[in-house]
This record gives structure tokens, C-alpha cells and sequence, in this order.
């Protein structure tokens, strides 16, 4: 049976897997390398992929073949710095599935101070089709059709 065949896939067993991620923050995961300030400290923007990359890790072995998730809502509290050297775990947990919707439930420590935390939606979709859609979106004539 290929991917496009399949109609759904059923999180719901999945719910309650947790996935942490590690991170020794370097100059290159700093707000000052990334844009987003100007203090050599663990820049949002890191925090967010690393959380990310553990709501990521909750599923990515329970897909299916040809399915992946894609991130669609993000609420992310970066409550406290970590300096370069400094060492951080994200901690994701599948709370909730709905349907082809997964909300988990993030947590990023430092030591045992909270650096960050928040929830992460993403959507289980179809690799193949998903991505047929976006390069569609992005010809010149489908802008064209739009216009």
C-alpha cells in the first residue's frame, strides 16, 4: 500500500512518549549568532529548534513509512539565559493526539532550573504529498493561477 493510500494514522497509542534532546551551547546557538540579541547567551531561536527537534524525536520511529510530522503552532516561554558552555535538555511529551494533530507538551532544563517551556502542535501528513504541495505552490505558474 503506498503512503497516499493510507487515510489515517492512529497517534493515539503514542500518547505520553517522551523524548529529550541534549544541547552544549556554543558560540553558534547564541542570541548574538542568531540574530535575536545581542548577548552571548543561548539565543530563543535555539531553544525553539531544540524543542522542536525533541517533539520530533516522540514520533519520528512510530510513523510509518512515507509519513512525517510538520510543526504548526509554537508557545514557547525562554524564562531564563544559559551561557556558552552551558548544558541543556528539551524534554517533549506527546499530551494529546487528535486526529493527525499532536500537541506536546516541552520542557527545557538547565541543571535543574527551567530555561524554557511550552507546547508544540504538529500535524502527521503524507512526506510525498506534502511536499508535491509545496513545490506546486511555488511555480510560476501556479503563482500565475492565483494572480
Amino acid at each position: 500500500m503506498q503512503p497516499s493510500e493510507r487515510l489515517t494514522v492512529d497517534a493515539a497509542p503514542w500518547v505520553g512518549a517522551v523524548t529529550r534532546v541534549e544541547l552544549t551551547v556554543t558560540d553558534a546557538d547564541t542570541a548574538q549568532a542568531l540574530g535575536s540579541g545581542d548577548v552571548p547567551v543561548l539565543g530563543t531561536p535555539r531553544v525553539l529548534a531544540l524543542a522542536e527537534a525533541a517533539t520530533v524525536g516522540a514520533t519520528a520511529s512510530r510513523l510509518p513509512p512515507g509519513f512525517t510530522t510538520v510543526g504548526t503552532r509554537v508557545e514557547l516561554e525562554h524564562r531564563a539565559a544559559t551561557p556558552i558552555g552551558g548544558r541543556v535538555v528539551a524534554e517533549a511529551r506527546l499530551a494529546k493526539a487528535d486526529g493527525r494533530k499532536l500537541v506536546f507538551e516541552v520542557l527545557v532544563k538547565d541543571g535543574g532550573q527551567v530555561v524554557a517551556e511550552g507546547r508544540v502542535e504538529r500535524v502527521i501528513v503524507d512526506r510525498a504529498r506534502f511536499l508535491a504541495k509545496a513545490l506546486e505552490d511555488k511555480t510560476p505558474a501556479s503563482r500565475e493561477a492565483r494572480s
